[in-house]
């Protein structure tokens, strides 16, 4: 068992109540942002750039990873397809260039996802019917909805600083008294607007000890959690894992967070981040909020995209 020890399982009737209560929260009227980044206000962009001070960015994704691992069992693919024999040396001009591939919802790269990413008993968020994702591209609720990025507060919840480890062990749950006790140890409070970033220090583990099939044993938030957040109004969610843990605290949802932050409550997330070097610079500042920039692809009928957020401090 994990040090921490793991918090209460879930019933399926529980769950489904607390999915219904979330739920019942709805989706926003005609012209609002959609789902909870209606939280985040163009007032709430301007005061979370008002907050920057010294000017440095720094990266919250890892590196895209090429080669198959334990957690990785489709790799990106990633090749050089120019310059062709014999033209880098050849005069005249001769390009390079590149080509690109990712199972985009995997277990090891940086990601967002979108609103029509989860799908819970044929519906979509706000009651949009789930067949409206087709081979050919989804029809609603699309990464489209925030092709021109999410610009907001960032607040960072380290929580394995907050027990004194240096990661949270597979299988270990976040729960909402964690956060808020990583709210008070650290000086920070997530409100509405803000974009909450959950450190469980998975990347580290992963460096330190080396990648395990995150589908079986990961850290991440326990569902009850994600009430605080519907509280605080919240508008986007982050970790450096999959946001849930693995094995699940309700039996028959293996991904309980993710019904409950996209699916209930319309919450993009940013699965498998990589959080060490801000909290880094967190620590070196003595503050957890920062100005934060998410910039996904352009690709109007996906449910996700690869994505590089950058905090400006």
């Amino acid at each position: 068992m994990p040090p921490h020890g793991v918090p209460p399982a879930l019933s399926e009737a529980d769950f489904r109540s607390f999915y219904d209560r979330l739920r019942e929260q709805g989706p926003p009227g005609p012209g609002d942002r959609p789902g909870a980044l209606r939280h985040l206000t163009p007032e709430r962009v301007v005061a979370a750039a008002a907050g920057v001070r010294e000017g440095r960015t720094v990266s919250l994704a890892a590196p895209v990873q090429t080669e198959s691992a334990p957690d990785n069992a489709q790799p990106a693919s990633h090749r050089i397809t120019a310059p062709g024999p014999g033209e880098a040396d050849a005069p005249g001009l001769h390009f390079a260039r590149d080509r690109f591939a990712m199972n985009v919802h995997g277990d090891v790269d940086s990601h967002l996802d979108a609103l029509c990413h989860v799908m819970f008993d044929g519906e979509l968020y706000g009651g949009v019917p789930a067949n409206t994702v087709t081979p050919d591209g989804a029809g609603a609720l699309t990464l489209d909805l925030v092709k021109d990025g999410i610009v907001g507060r960032g607040v960072l919840l380290d929580v394995p600083r907050l027990r004194g480890v240096p990661w949270l062990e597979p299988g270990d749950q976040v729960t909402a008294a964690d956060l808020v006790a990583a709210e008070t140890a650290q000086h920070v409070r997530a409100g509405p607007g803000d974009l909450l970033f959950v450190r469980v220090g998975h990347r580290l583990r992963r460096r330190s000890l080396g990648a395990w099939d995150t589908a079986r044993a990961r850290a991440g938030l326990h569902p009850a959690a994600v009430e605080l957040l519907a509280e605080r109004r919240v508008a986007v969610l982050g970790s450096d894992g999959n946001n849930d843990a693995a094995p699940s605290a309700v039996a028959e949802v293996p991904f309980p967070v993710h019904v409950l932050a996209v699916n209930a409550l319309g919450m993009h997330l940013l699965d498998y981040l990589d959080l060490d070097p801000l909290a880094s610079e967190c620590e070196r500042l003595g503050r957890r909020h920062f100005l934060c920039v998410v910039a996904p692809l352009r690709l109007p009928a996906a449910t996700g995209s690869p994505v590089n957020p950058i905090a400006v401090l």
